[in-house]
């Protein structure tokens, strides 16, 4: 496996004396691997790899740069192993989740392939008389594609392959604190016959080679999935900029339950959503708003399921839940606990560091009841396994107090009444519905985000995710000889 950065077809180490820790959260003496950190030099190099590559890929047949994704696709199924076990051992997640990751990526990589072959327009009648007029696609340039830590295969993989298979040339940064995965991918894509300079990848800060991506007159447009304190200064700055923007950022979504709920299939999805990627999931569950009819007995099954997860290292295949990523978000976990309990939250399980942790970077799942629309744990994102119970009395208040969040991601609904499911689908302000499931998971076919503060710009994977790396250019072709315009009214 490369260590390092990646431009113009060649990995090396640039010249910086900060390093890059990669750690095993499960186990921080565990270091994966240690290199300098990417410089602004080193982004504007990438930078302009990427500009000079594009003209040649910009021209290159659609459909064939989306067979240099077919090609990647058969080389991760045979490396899907290595590259799971990769992303367990920098990321923390149990094996289940990685290989699971690394499918949906593949599944992002082969529908992204076809849509070499899709990159359409429309044709449509002029007012004018002896015109013809249509519209077609073409790449933007070069683009600036910043992911987080989570999904260190998946969400690179979305990014990434639209941007190329649309003619785009590429400057990527992967998380600091991932890096490992995010070098597979890269590798996978040189292996699968993509030219030097399409795809490039400098691993550094956000403050350093993410501003530098961010500010450069050459990137045309920026994606960007994280936080909403770095996400937002992003969008900001890259507006001032006039750069074409999209962000994913966070997430507090709620699973109602109603009266009528089966309440084995809604403590399921609950416990998954809530506990699966130790909770480090945009989409993850963190809010469950249930009937009081139904509350004592759900909380029952939450508290029993919750407490006989096995915790553990993610390579570990008995393992349910991994680690928190890193120490900096480990103390996030605990501090959320704490400030629960002292705002009056009741604890049903949890609560803190499970035995045997020896130094890892492990939270218990954790679970609280009586928590009311004012308490921090409901409103802001912990990004950790910490679960919110509160009460709604009927469907008008699961709405209100559903949408009494800055985000809107994501969000689940039990009920077997469809006048409710109807309601909730059309009032909740959500960019995805789940009926009757988790509110985890999405599909490459399906576009994904959020609204209010949970995202900015276009929706992501989809035939929307490639209409972002594109420009739409309007044509107008005369045929009437006269070089005018002739409008019939």
């Amino acid at each position: 496996m490369p260590t390092g950065s990646y431009i113009n077809g060649k990995w090396f180490h640039p010249k910086s004396e900060r390093l890059v820790k990669n750690i095993n959260p499960a186990d921080p003496k565990d270091i994966i691997a240690e290199f300098p950190a990417g410089t602004v030099e080193d982004a504007h190099a990438a930078i302009q790899a990427a500009q000079a590559t594009f003209p040649a890929w910009k021209n290159t047949p659609g459909p064939e740069r989306g067979r240099v994704l077919w090609r990647a696709v058969n080389i991760a199924r045979a490396r899907l192993e290595e590259i799971a076990q990769t992303m367990s051992r920098e990321e923390g997640k149990i094996l289940k989740e990685a290989r699971g990751e690394v499918l949906k990526g593949i599944s992002l990589l082969e529908f992204f392939a076809g849509e070499g072959y899709r990159m359409h327009g429309k044709t449509m009648p002029s007012e004018a008389r002896d015109t013809f007029t249509y519209t077609i696609r073409r790449p933007i340039g070069v683009v600036g594609l910043i992911t987080p830590w989570n999904f260190p295969w998946a969400l690179p993989v979305w990014k990434i392959a639209p941007a190329i298979v649309a003619g785009n040339t590429v400057v990527f940064k992967p998380a600091e604190i991932t890096p490992a995965t995010a070098s597979l991918l890269v590798e996978i894509l040189e292996q699968a016959g993509l030219p030097p300079g399409v795809l490039n990848m400098v691993v550094g800060s956000g403050a350093t080679v993410g501003s530098a991506i961010v500010e450069a007159s050459e990137t045309r447009a920026i994606s960007f999935t994280g936080s909403n304190e770095v996400g937002t200064a992003l969008y900001h700055q890259a507006a001032k900029l006039n750069k074409k923007v999209t962000c994913e950022m966070g997430g507090k979504n709620a699973i109602v339950v109603m009266p009528d709920a089966d309440l084995t299939r809604a403590t399921n999805a609950i416990i998954g959503g809530a506990f699966g990627s130790t909770g480090q999931r945009c989409t993850a569950t963190s809010r469950v708003l249930v009937a009081p009819d139904v509350k004592n007995k759900l909380v029952e099954l939450l508290g029993e399921r919750a407490s006989q997860l096995r915790v553990g290292p993610g390579l570990d295949e008995t393992s349910e839940m991994g680690p928190a990523v890193d120490e900096k978000q480990w103390k996030t976990d605990l501090s959320y606990i704490e400030i629960a309990k002292r705002e009056g939250a009741r604890l049903v399980t949890g609560g803190g560091v499970p035995p045997g942790a020896n130094g890892g970077y492990f939270v218990e799942p954790t679970i609280f009841d009586g928590v009311t629309p004012e308490m921090r744990i409901f409103r802001e994102e912990v990004f950790g396994p910490v679960l919110a119970v509160g009460v709604a009395t009927d469907i008008q208040e699961a709405i209100k107090f559903s949408n009494a969040v800055e985000y809107g991601l994501t969000t689940s609904i039990f009920t077997q009444d469809i006048n409710n499911i109807m309601r909730y689908i059309e009032d909740v302000e959500t960019g995805m519905v789940h009926v009757n499931e988790p509110t985890i998971g999405g599909e490459a076919q399906l576009p994904f985000g959020g609204t209010k503060n949970t995202g900015v710009g276009e929706r992501e994977m989809a035939e929307e995710g490639l209409n972002f790396f594109t420009e739409l250019k309007t044509v107008f072709i005369n045929y009437g000889g006269t070089g005018e315009r002739n409008l019939i009214r």
